[in-house]
């Protein structure tokens, strides 16, 4: 049997609600579970601190889809037929923190979270590159108002605190974390450079 706590009951169907009335009926209720399989649990109480609006959370999400359709610049200007997406740099350096092995002092789920959000302001601003000639001060000042707008976009609760201060902590290198996640960011591209390369993405 399912559990998963009240929260979830709570905000979940209210999340997906305003998607479903462009979907299939009879699609809709195969997806759906029934409510005999789930069960609360008495530890999950509503954290409404934490909690993002249905509303704020598609419009954070459907912002994001950028990150899927916009292409890496640096591979674009180097004429890459199909160059990866800003989205697909961010899932495999998530994924390299994922397996990446345990070190003592390091957080290492803080490091999925902070891969995934590293580069989330370029939703707004694109892949700014050096060759754009935009000097360093000025895309800094881009991307951070690009992300207090995501932020508020998502409430300015908890969430978006969290979201902000990992794109900070990053952004400063202030910390462990940040260091190795920016390493993580520097094997990545090396890697997907060696793909492009040695022709295995077409």
């Amino acid at each position: 049997m399912l559990s998963i706590g009240r929260s979830t009951l709570v905000t979940l169907p209210a999340l997906i609600s305003p998607l479903i009335k462009a979907t299939s009926p009879r699609l809709v209720r195969m997806a759906s579970p029934s409510h005999n399989d789930i069960t609360t649990t008495d530890d999950d109480a509503p954290d409404n601190k934490a909690s993002v609006s249905p509303s704020s959370a598609i419009d954070f999400l459907t912002l994001c889809r950028s990150l899927k359709t916009t292409k890496r610049a640096g591979w674009v200007k180097r004429g890459v037929q199909n160059p990866e997406s800003i989205a697909d740099h961010m899932y495999r350096m998530g994924l390299m923190a994922l397996i990446f092995p345990d070190i003592p002092g390091v957080d290492r789920d803080k490091c999925v979270k902070m891969a995934i959000v590293h580069d989330i302001a370029e939703a707004i601003v694109g892949d700014i590159t050096p060759s754009d000639g935009i000097p360093k001060l000025e895309k800094n000042r881009r991307e951070r108002e690009a992300l207090n707008h995501m932020c508020n976009l998502l409430g300015g609760g908890a969430r978006a605190k969290e979201m902000h201060d990992l794109w900070m902590e990053y952004e400063e290198n202030s910390s462990l974390e940040a260091k190795i996640v920016k390493d993580f960011d520097k094997v990545e591209m090396i890697l997907q450079a060696w793909e492009y390369e040695k022709g295995k993405i077409q």
